[in-house]
């Protein structure tokens, strides 16, 4: 999985048609490769989460849990349990759709 964004992808399709249209290329020649990496692109708003959850999530779906599972799972290190329950929306979001680790952790 890529962490390229959507916002990345457009501002490289920006940059794109500038130059393109600089050097009189055609615009074509580009259009299929910015719009395979747009549609495999995350979401620029990711839910941002501590990198045990991460940690337990990649544990988690590794092991074929399903996501209530993964949330009602009562032999989790507690700070783990304790940030999913008291964040459960987020925890939800994170899963289906991918997350970003918060980068202020030690």
């Amino acid at each position: 999985m890529s962490n390229e964004t959507k916002r990345d992808v457009f501002e490289d399709a920006l940059r794109a048609l500038e130059e393109f249209g600089e050097q009189g290329s055609s615009w074509e020649m580009a259009y299929d490769d910015l719009s395979t990496r747009y549609a495999d692109a995350l979401p620029d708003n990711l839910p941002v989460i501590p990198k045990a959850v991460s940690e337990y999530i990649n544990d988690a779906k590794a092991s074929r849990y399903e996501l209530l599972d993964a949330m009602a799972k009562w032999t989790l290190d507690q700070p783990v349990f304790d940030w999913i329950h008291e964040n459960s929306d987020t925890f939800a979001r994170a899963w289906l759709d991918g997350y970003k680790v918060e980068v202020n952790e030690p």
